[in-house]
Formats: C-alpha cells, structure tokens, sequence
C-alpha cells in the first residue's frame, strides 16, 4: 500500500471524526456531517481529495451494502407478508404520484414525453441508504412511521425492477442513466429485464434451498469465523449479480 492511499485515508477518517460528531451533536444528523467532511475536503474547498473519487465510490458503495444487509437481517418474512399493504399501497401511490408530477412538469418546460417519463421515473425513487440510516440513527425504525416510510423504501427498490425493463423501450438517448442498462451490456430491453426478474428469483430460490442448509451446518460447526466468511461471501456475491444484471448492489441485501 502507498503512502498516497494512506494518506488519503488518514484524511477521509479525519474529516468523518471532526464532522460527523458535530453535525450530530448539532441535530442535524450523521448523514449530513458526512456530506460537509466530503465538501470541505474535496476539491472545491480544500482540495485536499479529488480526482480519486470515483475510486472511493466502490468502498462507499461496500459500505452501503453492509449496511442494507444488517437491516435485512432484522426483517423477518411474516413481517414483509404484514406490511404487504403499505408496501404496495403507500409505496405504489408514493411513487405514482411523485413520477406523475415530475412527469408534468417535464412536459410544461418542453420536454419530450418520453425523456419526461423518464425523467418522472427516474426522480421518483429516494436514496434508501440515506433515509434507513437516518431512521436508525434515531430509533424510529420500528415506529408506525418508520415502517410506512420502510414500505415505500422497499416498494421503490421493487419497482426499479420493471422501471429498468420499461427504460430502454422509450428509445431514450439523452437521458444517460437511462441508457446505461442496454449500451453497457448491449443486450435489448426486454432481455435485460428477464435477466433481471430471472436473478432475483434465483437469489430467492437461492437463499432458501442452499444458503439456510449451509448456514444450519455452518453453526452445528461452532466455528464464528466461518460463519462471518460465508455471510460475507453472501453479501458479496449477490451484490456482484446484481451489478452483473444492471441494479445497484445494494437492491441484492
């Protein structure tokens, strides 16, 4: 390891130790504390990091999928099977009515109908890392409102799953995120949403007839570490078959 990585690492850890604290001190909240330590050290202000942000992303991004899969493991399936209402309904009008919007007024200011779709779709979606975390921070994640705020979480990374499928039928070249699924993989929209379905049921069916009989043998062996290894290789892999089909990594915790 160079002494420029480690460098740049005391620097992130600093910012994160003199920031965050305060921020959270402040009642503003340890995500906001995060987003000033980034501006200040980046290269608008300071300029003590920059051009090597798009490698942090991929630890930043590790990170938010630990995090989403330690929130998973507090969800239990008869609890999904009661929210089913608020996940489908709450979460179903939250998204419909926010991409409606977003949808008009795209259409107002001249756009397209299928870039404003687009648009509409793409916006209707909010940062689930950002909003659990903030909710765990302050303990309302098992509240009445912390659960139909995790409903339309959850009901919007479903949904992502059919908006991806839908995105490259528009035809839309001038909305990058839009394009990112076929021109990336070269494969055409309707097979990239097959592949997308076809994943996240074998991850399902994955979970439920191998990993639950590799966890149970794994814990009659008493060995902690194995058991840490094989939950992280979990995470990992299903994070890497999810970016392979085009979703985020952190939708597969």
């Amino acid at each position: 390891m160079s002494d420029s990585v480690l460098a740049q690492a005391l620097v992130y850890l600093a910012a994160a130790v003199v920031f965050v604290p305060i921020a959270k001190r402040s009642g503003l909240g340890a995500v906001l504390g995060y987003l000033v330590a980034g501006v200040v050290i980046g290269p608008w202000l300071l300029g003590l990091v920059g051009g090597e942000g798009h490698k942090v992303m991929h630890f930043a991004e590790f990170g938010v999928v630990m995090m989403l899969f330690l929130v998973g493991l507090e969800l239990r399936p008869s609890l999904l099977w009661q929210m089913r209402r608020p996940i489908f309904g709450l979460g179903g009008l939250q998204v419909a009515v926010t991409a409606a919007v977003i949808f008009g007024g795209s259409l107002v200011v001249g756009l397209d109908w299928k870039v404003a779709l687009a648009v509409g779709l793409t916006f209707a979606g909010s940062s689930t890392a950002i909003v659990l975390s903030t909710l765990s921070e302050r303990g309302m994640l098992k509240t009445s409102g912390g659960q139909s705020a995790f409903s339309v979480l959850l009901f919007q990374d479903i949904s992502v799953i059919p908006i991806l499928a839908v995105f490259p039928l528009l035809g839309v070249s001038t909305v990058k995120v839009v394009t990112d699924v076929t021109s990336e993989t070269g494969r055409p929209g309707w097979l990239s949403g097959l592949m997308v379905f076809g994943a996240v049921v074998g991850v399902i069916a994955l979970g439920r007839f191998v990993v639950r009989p590799l966890f149970q043998f794994l814990a009659g062996a008493k060995l902690r570490e194995s058991f840490t290894a094989a939950a992280l290789m979990l995470v990992v892999g299903i994070a890497l078959l999810m970016q392979q089909v085009g979703l985020s990594p952190a939708l597969g915790t």
